[in-house]
């Protein structure tokens, strides 16, 4: 047996590995069909403990409250990319996502702070709910004021999820997900997205950490703070946001700052999905006026598949195609940028805080 040249092997040893898990996601079902799943994530884990301080538990009115839910579609080729949904579940929203080849999983985690944290007067501190929303996300000790362990934050849940997935979803592939050593999430397959407090988190959380792509709807908030323009892992041209122009949130201003905090101007300028045609000039920045009967409440929920959302005439919803866009939109093809939109105001922490009183 001829022995390989010496050359050869020093240039078979500067390949880069490729790993199993690097290869093209792939379904085999025998019988392919779409999946739902759900689960309860003290049972899934039992490291995990309720936070009554922060009103986050268990059980509410003697009904569980920590049900997680997951599907995936094997009829449809998988595009190899995890959705992680960061408010309650919303079954169009899944079976949408699910018809992208995309799998998704809602999980339960330590978000119920808000209640008491975010209606405040704004602190000195301008990253206090940024400091909160990333302990909630990610489990470490970031913020003075809530104690949320690695166990129930949303990282370790959504790990021992998806952990959980690919033994009660064989067909679903769902390790596709998980690290070689089963230890993490690979997060450069996660799409990380939520509406409202869900959108927030989200884009801070990405701040973080790196993922594939951000979707925000109704989001992001926390107008008085700044975290939205610290220095991110997840590069600009990988956040994606949707608002009704009836959102209270939206008309007093404070997705739009967010959105230019976090340079989205530089991908595109803001676009009516109403009076445009996909790729909406590839931005990064989506509005509609689609007709809500003038209710800013409906305004916020319409932006998302379900019962707020706006039909046409044939009685289909009007944002399938932004949706698809949203979630599928290749990244790298990106709008021209633009400067600043004179109207949208960037300060709103003067406006509540008391000027220095003078030294006599």
């Amino acid at each position: 047996m001829k022995s390989i040249p010496f050359f050869l092997l020093l240039l078979l040893a500067r390949l880069p590995t490729l790993h199993a898990a690097d290869t093209p996601l792939t379904f085999t079902d025998p019988k392919p069909q779409r999946y739902e799943l759900a689960a309860r994530a003290s049972q899934i884990d039992p490291r995990t403990r309720p936070h009554p301080e922060i009103d986050f538990v268990f059980e509410k009115d003697g009904k569980p409250a920590d049900v997680e839910h997951a599907s995936v579609n094997t009829h449809v080729k998988p595009q190899g990319k995890l959705v992680i949904w960061l408010m309650g579940y919303s079954a169009p929203l899944f079976e949408r996502v699910n018809s992208y080849g995309l799998h998704a999983i809602q999980v339960h985690y330590a978000n119920s702070w808000f209640g008491r944290f975010g209606t405040n007067p704004p602190p000195a501190d301008d990253k206090f709910l940024g400091k909160i929303r990333l302990e909630a996300a990610t489990g470490e000790d970031l913020s003075d004021v809530v104690n949320i362990p690695k166990p129930d934050g949303m990282m370790e849940r959504a790990l021992q999820f998806v952990k959980w997935l690919t033994k009660e979803n064989l067909p679903g592939r769902w390790e596709y997900f998980l690290t070689d050593d089963g230890m993490g999430l690979r997060w450069d397959r996660v799409i990380i997205s939520g509406s409202s407090h869900g959108s927030t988190t989200a884009a801070r959380f990405a701040k973080q950490q790196r993922v594939d792509r951000v979707v925000m709807f109704c989001g992001p908030r926390d107008q008085f703070e700044t975290w939205q323009a610290l220095p991110s892992a997840t590069p600009t041209n990988r956040f994606f946001g949707f608002s009704h122009v009836l959102d209270d949130g939206w008309k007093g201003d404070h997705y739009c700052r967010s959105w230019e905090l976090l340079g989205l101007n530089q991908c595109g300028p803001i676009v009516n999905v109403d009076k445009s045609a996909p790729p909406y000039g590839n931005t990064r920045r989506l509005i509609t006026d689609a007709d809500v009967k003038s209710d800013p409440k409906r305004a916020h929920g319409s932006v998302v598949p379900g019962g707020s959302a706006v039909k046409n005439a044939d009685g289909k919803f009007l944002h399938e195609n932004v949706w698809r866009y949203l979630f599928t939109h290749p990244v790298e093809e990106i709008g021209e940028p633009v400067s600043h939109a004179p109207g949208c105001a960037m300060n709103f922490r003067s406006a509540v805080e008391k000027p220095a009183t003078k030294k006599e």
